[in-house]
């Protein structure tokens, strides 16, 4: 068995491997950027080495780096977790020159599924179905159009080399195919160095079904069993569950068998998915599911498969690569209940996701989960029986005061539910979400819970469109109701008239006015507060020292404090103040404090996420106020200037 590991990775799945080569008696090795320096995965490994600079490309995407850290700690093996490196066959090759352990597929295997068209004529030649299309070497476009055509519209157009959605359009009629074509391999060139295209028939009511496939160097390959990953939003995952809805066992036989003979057509060692695409119009049918791609490493989504077989897959990558035989025989292997997993990233529905960065100054994620009676923000209410003290399973890679930077993925956590049924965990997954407390960068936490609910996924009706289909933004409880500002008030007075966070006392003062702050900006109205125990019940509330408090509901979390008169230091766009629109960097200031301004004239510049926002007067005044310079780092919502009308003649 290996006794020392490196983790060549950061974050949630670093913290993961290390949960579980601790259970194991292995030591454990961290790697991190500069910006990584006080992360969780650092303090949580026996050792840790800087690689480098904050960005990918100076620290974890540098094999050289990684592989002199692994020798200089003696660590004998390397675990790539996913995404960076862990596809990566020169890498693999490399770890193995050096005479270590690589924790992972054959770099011949990573080769062979590298591309896609060379994989699905590979898959064709094993016998394995793959989805009708063109993967040939002539990329003339009137070629590409003709083999479009004989295929039949709508087609996908997809970068060989592709992945997360970049390098792929659909057409939906030949005069648009010229020109999708000339974007598709323009943003192929741009984002992987590689401008080779396929076209595949366009599923019209897809479905993403997964197969987790194990293999080890005695020749054995098992399945375990399938995923569904339908729900995706800009060909993101967003919600994994397994089984798969809809799935019968003939069905299912027919489609692990093919994802088993997939994986040994490249003698695959280790965990890997065979990902195909269905066509579900007719439910799902085996001669209607068809191979798409291979990934060869753990994917994000396993802990799904991981509840419903009871199977530690990390443990079975360590073991393997230490040259042992798979652990279970496939006829050891078996399904018990359902699953499912939801992303919590930090980003803001409410502004087309765009990612939220900064300090997570509050977070509280899921842990005992208590039954609610919820209703569906879709419109239809779902009642269900549940267990008190049940727990979520919380895989993350940070805790409370951590930094999400615009370097890396900004994913806060993993949230997986397991249960006897698909509706029981549906239902529940979305109570546990709805009970995230955050702030004060943006989440998705409400957007998911609201798809968990809704009646079309209740019911299994889910394909790769779901999203666009089924929500929008109006789904948001995006800003506080009366009852929870009601509620904050409440607790705000307890604590004014009591010295601290002491919480409800019947003997408080019975009827006082109060007026609120949410988030920094005043909450529409004020409030008589009288002393009402049932609403503790409907809310998640944390009190800190500063005199707020936190109260939290359905996944929106807000922070609130009070005054017995309108507060002066408050503001919001219609008094002049601009504020800054999402998390970013000030680039440049045009004006000072005190300078005459017109309306339209630019203030500043703000750039977020590689894309500058130039913010301008809302009308004719005066800088009464501002606060940032060139180089400030904001938060979403900061007043960066203030403009005071000019008075009328």
């Amino acid at each position: 068995m290996i006794s020392s590991l490196l983790i060549a990775n950061r974050g949630e799945i670093a913290c993961r491997i290390i949960r579980t080569a601790r259970a194991m008696g292995i030591r454990t090795v961290a790697v991190y950027s500069d910006a990584d320096a006080k992360a969780l995965h650092v303090r949580q490994a026996d050792e840790a080495v800087l690689i480098g600079p904050s960005p990918a490309r100076e620290s974890y995407l540098v094999g050289e780096k990684i592989i002199a850290a692994a020798k200089a700690t003696g660590a004998e093996a390397i675990h790539p977790g996913y995404g960076f490196l862990s596809e990566n066959a020169e890498f693999a090759q490399a770890v193995l020159d050096a005479g270590l352990i690589w924790v992972g597929p054959k770099p011949a295997s990573i080769t062979a599924m590298g591309l896609k068209d060379a994989a699905k004529q590979l898959m064709a030649a094993a016998g394995v179905p793959v989805t009708p299309g063109y993967m040939g070497e002539n990329q003339d476009p009137a070629f590409l159009a003709e083999r479009a055509a004989e295929i039949g519209y709508p087609v996908l157009i997809k970068a060989v080399a592709g992945g997360g959605g970049k390098g792929m359009r659909k057409v939906g009629a030949a005069a648009d195919f010229a020109d999708s074509l000339a974007s598709c391999q323009r943003e192929a060139a741009a984002s992987f160095g590689n401008a080779h295209v396929l076209i595949e028939k366009y599923i019209l009511a897809p479905r993403h079904i997964e197969v987790q496939v194990f293999g080890d160097t005695h020749g054995n390959v098992v399945h375990l069993f399938e995923r569904d990953c339908s729900l995706q939003r800009r060909h993101q995952k967003v919600i994994e569950e397994a089984p798969a809805p809809g799935m019968d066992e003939v069905t299912r036989e027919a489609l692990c068998a093919a994802a088993v003979k997939a994986a040994k057509a490249v003698d695959y060692v280790g965990a890997g998915t065979i990902e195909f695409i269905a066509d579900a119009s007719e439910g799902l049918r085996a001669d209607r599911i068809w191979f798409m791609e291979m990934n060869t490493r753990l994917q994000v989504e396993h802990p799904v498969t991981e509840e419903i077989t009871g199977v530690d897959l990390v443990e079975w990558q360590l073991r393997v690569a230490s040259g042992e035989p798979l652990p279970k025989r496939q006829d050891e292997l078996s399904i018990n209940g359902w699953a499912m997993e939801a992303r919590l990233y930090a980003e803001d529905p409410a502004k087309g996701f765009l990612p939220s960065i900064g300090r997570l100054e509050h977070l509280r994620l899921p842990t005992e989960l208590y039954p609610r009676e919820w209703v569906d923000d879709l419109g239809e209410c779902h009642e269900v029986e549940r267990s008190y003290g049940r727990r979520a399973r919380i895989d993350t890679g940070i805790d409370e005061g951590a930094v999400i930077s615009p370097y890396y993925d900004p994913m806060i956590a993993k949230v997986i539910w397991h249960d006897e049924d698909r509706t029981l965990t549906a239902v529940s997954l979305s109570s546990a979400l709805q009970q995230i407390e955050i702030w004060p960068v943006q989440h998705n936490a409400q957007f998911v819970a609201s798809l968990l609910l809704s009646s079309a996924f209740v019911k299994g009706e889910v394909h790769t469109g779901f999203i666009e289909q089924h929500w929008s933004v109006d789904h948001l409880h995006a800003e506080p109701d009366k009852p929870e500002c009601a509620f904050a008030a409440q607790e705000l007075v307890e604590m004014y008239n009591h010295g601290g966070p002491t919480g409800f006392r019947l003997n408080a003062e019975p009827t006082r006015e109060v007026f609120l702050t949410v988030n920094g900006k005043p909450a529409a109205g004020d409030y008589r507060v009288r002393y009402s125990p049932s609403l503790r019940s409907m809310y998640n509330v944390e009190s800190t020292a500063d005199r707020a408090v936190f109260v939290s509901a359905f996944g929106y979390t807000g922070r609130y404090t009070a005054s017995e008169t309108r507060g002066s230091n408050t503001h919001h766009a219609g008094d002049g103040a601009i504020l800054a629109p999402m998390p970013g960097k000030v680039i440049a200031v045009e004006v000072t404090a005190g300078d005459t301004v017109t309306k339209g004239q630019k203030l500043l510049v703000l750039e977020a996420m590689k894309m500058e926002h130039a913010l301008t007067a809302p009308f004719d005044g005066t800088v009464a106020e501002l606060t940032v310079a060139v180089g400030s780092q904001v938060q979403v919502d900061a007043l960066l200037v203030r403009v005071e009308k000019a008075k009328e003649d």
